[in-house]
Order: structure tokens, then sequence, then C-alpha cells
């Protein structure tokens, strides 16, 4: 098929992989501008940028899609199918139309549970037993359109965000190439998503990643795990901003943020937690051990809000 594809994280890559060892002729990759990134404030080109240079592929960064122009260059490709991945710009209806087969989408969830922009945090966040990916066929709403594909996965009791980041990008690749091949052969049917059940996945931003000792610690605990190792979970000691990755339950009572010992056992709402890794501000992740001894954090201390 001829086909583009949409994209930008590192999320978005095993796809095109997928597509372009399935053979498929991508005549354009559309993806978000580069953007300033490290303390030299360099421009960096998207993970989905890089591979696509890599592949020979033609690459298009445009800031918008509303555009009279993108969307005649984009009609101008005379596609069959587009393919949408963590790409981060709004599909407008002549881009969503242009496309014999129309754009289809590869979603993080099992729709339609989290719709929207952070489907991997929040189903940890929530304790979520399973999620999985759906292709869906795109409309003009928020991750509304007709379901093609689906394939379900566990989220266990030690799960992190990075970790289901990274099987669901690997599911994704594995369902669009048959989706595609469905999509032609008229042997995958849209089917509506269901009515009930909808929730919605809302953008992770600096406060949601803030630690609220005050709830239980197995709360706490699926907040860490789903945040790590991005964007981090974080709460205050002695002024500064820590970052925590890692921590494990622990059958233990105190007050909330309060360390229990000279060992990193922290109170909560209801049990404790022992954190593993954390970071100050301006310094790498680090396990608990090796953090102790160059920054002894001693029990009576707290962690605030």
């Amino acid at each position: 098929m001829r086909l583009a594809f949409m994209g930008t994280p590192s999320f978005s890559v095993p796809a095109l992989q997928a597509l372009i060892a399935a053979g498929h002729e991508i005549v354009a990759v559309y993806t978000q501008p580069p953007r300033p990134s490290g303390r030299g404030q360099k421009l960096k080109p998207s993970a989905v940028h890089i591979s696509a240079m890599s592949a020979g592929i033609e690459v298009r960064t445009p800031k918008s899609l509303r555009n009279k122009e993108v969307q005649k260059e984009f009609s101008n490709l005379r596609l069959d199918c587009a393919i949408v991945a963590a790409y981060g710009l709004i599909l407008p209806e002549p881009i969503l139309t242009a496309p014999k087969f129309g754009c289809v989408n590869i979603h993080a969830s099992l729709l339609p549970r989290w719709r929207g922009a952070a489907p991997i945090q929040r189903a940890i966040m929530a304790g979520d037993s399973e999620t999985g990916v759906v292709t869906m066929a795109m409309d003009e709403g928020l991750d509304t359109g007709p379901m093609l594909l689906t394939e379900v996965t566990p989220i266990g009791c030690k799960t992190s965000g990075g970790e289901l980041h990274d099987r669901l990008s690997e599911i994704g690749a594995r369902l669009i190439v048959p989706t595609l091949a469905g999509l032609e052969e008229s042997s995958v049917k849209p089917t509506p998503q269901p009515s009930t059940g909808i929730t919605y996945a809302q953008k992770l931003n600096k406060e949601d990643c803030l630690i609220d000792w005050t709830q239980p610690a197995i709360e706490i605990d699926r907040h860490i795990r789903a945040l790590s190792p991005f964007p981090k979970a974080w709460s205050r000691f002695s002024g500064e901003e820590f970052k925590i990755g890692a921590c494990s339950l622990e059958a233990a009572e105190g007050s909330p943020g309060s360390l229990l010992d000279d060992n990193l056992l922290v109170g909560t709402g209801r049990g404790a937690i022992r954190i593993q890794a954390l970071q100050r501000p301006g310094k790498a992740m680090m396990d608990a051990s090796s953090f102790l001894r160059g920054y002894p954090m001693l029990a009576g201390n707290t962690f605030t809000r």
C-alpha cells in the first residue's frame, strides 16, 4: 500500500520499521518539528524523524495540519492510508479523508478506556490489571473512531511505565501490518466503540507527578511506577525537588511523608514505602544505597508536597 506515517516519539518507531519491513511504500513521514534539547538547547529531531531519515524516507515537519497548503500537499500524495502513532498534532477533516482507506491510529489502551494523551501512565496509576493496543479508524473526535484490531496485555504489580511503554510499542508494530491487510481485503470490519466505560487520560503536567503522601502506600507505589522513567514522580525535601524512580511496599506505619528510619522508609496515609531510587536536582538517578552514602536522609525528616 502507498502510505504516509505520522508519529513522533520512540513509541512510534517499531511500527514505522514494521511497515518498512512488510514492503509498504512509505512516501512521506510526518513528525513534530525538531525541538531544543540539552544544555546547549540545540535543535534535536524526533525519534521518528531519525528513523525515517536512516531509511531514506522524506520527512515533513509542519507545525500544524490546518494550513491549506499543507493539506493540499498531503492530498497530492495519493495515499491508500495514513498511519498515526503518537503524532501529537490534531488531524482536521481534509487530512482524515484524503487517503483511500482514511487514517488509522495505533492507540495504547483498550478503548474506550483511556482515550487521550497519557493512557500508559494513567492505566498503571488507576491500578488497571490489563491494557493493550487498539488500531482505530480515525474520525474527528478524540480517540472515538471505530476499532479494527485489538491485543490485550496484563499490567503486573511491579510493571513500570517504561516497561509497559516498550511492550505496547511492540504490540502496535505487530498489529499494524495485519490491520492494513484486513482493510485492503475487507476482512477487518470497523467496530464501533462501546458507549460505556469511557475514561480520559489527560496529559500529565508537573503537578500530576507530585506525590501525595496522604494516599495509601499501594497508590503511591503505582504513581511512582507509572511515571518511571519519565516524567518521574517527585516530592520536596529540605526545600529541594527530589525525583523518585522506584520503591517497594513495606508493612509499617507512620506519619505521611515522614522518614521512619535512616534507609528511606517513608510513611503514607496507609502503610509505607521504601524508596529504592531517587534523584537530586541536577544529578543523575541513583540507587538508594549509593545516594545515601553522599546524602544521608535521617529518620524524623519529612517529604512534603
